[in-house]
């Protein structure tokens, strides 16, 4: 019996191992295929997943950080090379000052720029397509979406239920608003609220300009709902409906040129891949016990969210 349990093991840990040397050898192509290429006159610059601030990767959750993608923006606009530049946006929106870092950058190159929804540009991530020259999208694409979200969770019913008290020590009234173990009261819920609007009418104002259409044109769709493709058109949300093809047509018949495209994405070191690549892995390996019990707002915390 210790045998036959000593071979399973042996065996378990072979495949563990091998698991492992394939995410290196994955690392070390990765590190030698990925990063600014070259060869072509537009560049593609993906933007998928949740927008953050930070480099960060949760929990093997797909995300795209502003620092990133500024920084492919500013290889792509600097290379003579290039002519163009498409945005590939396949994203449920994110962190707002994320999204407006974005759009800025977008905003001050010197290229010209098209925004490519595919399945998905919502909130943050059409704040930074309405920043492009154009947009292009699926007809059943979702895009829209104009609104700000700021959610927590709150755990005072719970601590009550089971006879714990928050002992709450600060110096300043709102110092612990958001806590998630107390309540929030009227007074904190409006000084909240009149935050989120304040940033719902910089995404007005900023759609309106980047879009050309009136701010009260803008107010009227911007109730948080989202669009398919051929709603957003007639909405003056997009300009063209399509995919990659259309992309193409666009920029060869505006620049005049034979297009060929190039990747831009971001460089990551070796380490950076491995521990990359190891603990998204281990995620997966525990991922069955309980594949429901993390979302991005609930583990980052109280943040607001376009």
């Amino acid at each position: 019996m210790k045998t036959i349990k000593n071979k399973w093991f042996s065996a378990i840990m072979i495949i563990f191992l091998l698991a492992i040397l394939s995410f290196i050898v994955s690392g070390f192509i990765s590190v030698f295929l990925g990063g600014e290429a070259s060869g072509g006159n537009v560049a593609i610059i993906p933007i998928k997943g949740v927008i953050i601030v930070d480099n960060l990767k949760i929990f093997g959750q797909q995300v795209s950080s502003s620092s990133s993608i500024i920084d492919s923006i500013k290889k792509a606009n600097k290379n003579p090379e290039i002519k163009a530049i498409v945005f590939e946006i396949n994203s449920p929106g994110g962190s707002a000052v994320a999204s407006e870092e974005i759009a800025n950058t977008i905003k001050k190159t010197n290229k010209t720029t098209i925004a490519w929804i595919r399945e998905i540009g919502t909130s943050g991530a059409y704040w930074i397509a309405s920043s492009c020259d154009k947009i292009v999208a699926n007809r059943m694409s979702i895009t829209g979406s104009i609104g700000v979200l700021a959610s927590y969770l709150e755990f005072s019913g719970l601590l009550q239920d089971y006879n714990i008290t928050y002992q709450r020590l600060v110096s300043g009234e709102y110092k612990d608003i958001g806590s998630p173990f107390k309540h929030l009261t009227e007074e904190e819920r409006r000084l909240f609220q009149s935050r989120i609007d304040k940033i719902h009418e910089f995404f007005i104002e900023e759609v309106a300009k980047n879009r050309n259409i009136s701010e009260e044109r803008v107010r009227e769709i911007a109730t948080g709902m989202f669009y398919l493709g051929g709603e957003a058109k007639e909405m003056g949300l997009i300009d063209v409906l399509g995919g990659k093809e259309e992309v193409k047509e666009i920029i060869e018949k505006e620049l005049n040129i034979s297009v060929s495209f190039v990747s831009y994405k971001e460089e990551k070191k070796l380490i950076d891949l491995l521990g990359e690549l190891l603990s998204e892995q281990s995620f997966f390996m525990g991922r069955g016990i309980g594949s429901s019990l993390f979302d991005m707002r609930t583990i980052r915390g109280l943040e607001v969210w376009t």
